[in-house]
């Protein structure tokens, strides 16, 4: 999409989880998609006119990547009655959106209203982005008493982490989803050994299920359709009863925040 012009946006209904914006294919049509960056779990597509194209997948979306002749080869079967914009390329290309429950959306922004936005202004830091470290998780743990999980799905504090990968962070980094988030944190504010180790895991962690495409458990797929594999490398996620990795022990479940927890107790500390 970077570069190309959108020659043509079909939008097949009023609305997804909401209303599309006014005159929605109009601000689209003829505008050329200058970059490409994700903020939290939003898509983000930077136009050369005065609007930002926020998309989000919600639950069950997903996009796939055809061409001017027909789907990609390879291209997994999506039912095309979820199909519901499509973008049409100047490089002969069409990007379809298919979400069957329509728990996602888009939306246009005016660029300087980007970061006020209400979908922004309160979302913490990246990730995947230079301010994450020992030192920025101490100082956003400092004084938390609630639940280790709790605070990294906190997405005013770190943006875009999801249970699966705290999950998976958790462990590599042995660390008990029950912990106290402040304990990482030492008692003049610093990063404890804890949190630094935490800050370089959960990255790693990031980057290798990219890689892998990410995980397909139910409605997960890439742009050319096919499934995403980092599920086959979980060590801890969905695996109750099972051997660590690691240290031999079992793998518990528990409930945190209505979230299913995934972990050891003989090496999470």
């Amino acid at each position: 999409m970077v570069g190309a012009r959108l020659t043509a946006v079909e939008q097949r209904r009023p609305d997804l989880r909401f209303p599309f914006p006014e005159r929605f294919t109009e601000r689209l049509t003829g505008r050329r998609v200058e970059a490409l960056r994700r903020r939290a779990k939003y898509l983000v597509a930077d136009l050369d006119g005065a609007d930002v194209l926020i998309m989000h997948l919600g639950m069950s979306g997903s996009f796939r990547i055809e061409q001017a002749h027909g789907p990609v080869p390879g291209a997994g079967e999506k039912n095309s009655l979820h199909d519901h914009v499509a973008f049409d390329l100047s490089t002969g290309a069409r990007i379809v959106y298919n979400d069957p429950r329509r728990f996602g959306f888009m939306q246009l922004i005016r660029r300087p209203e980007f970061s006020a936005h209400p979908l922004f202004r309160n979302i913490g830091i990246e990730p995947l982005g230079d301010e994450l470290d020992g030192a920025a998780l101490a100082r956003l743990f400092a004084g938390k008493t609630s639940s280790l999980k709790a605070a990294l799905l906190d997405q005013s504090l770190i943006a875009g982490l999801g249970n699966i990968y705290v999950c998976e962070t958790l462990h590599r980094a042995g660390l008990s989803p029950r912990r106290a988030a402040g304990s990482l944190a030492r008692k003049d504010g610093g990063p404890g050994a804890r949190a630094t180790l935490l800050a370089r895991v959960i990255p790693e962690v990031l980057e290798e299920a990219v890689a892998a495409g990410g995980s397909s458990l139910r409605d997960h797929r890439k742009t050319d359709g096919a499934l995403g594999y980092f599920q086959h490398s979980f060590r801890v996620y969905g695996r109750e009863h099972e051997r660590c990795p690691r240290c031999g022990g079992k793998v518990g479940r528990i409930t945190q925040s209505g979230r299913a927890t995934f972990y050891c107790g003989g090496c999470q500390r």
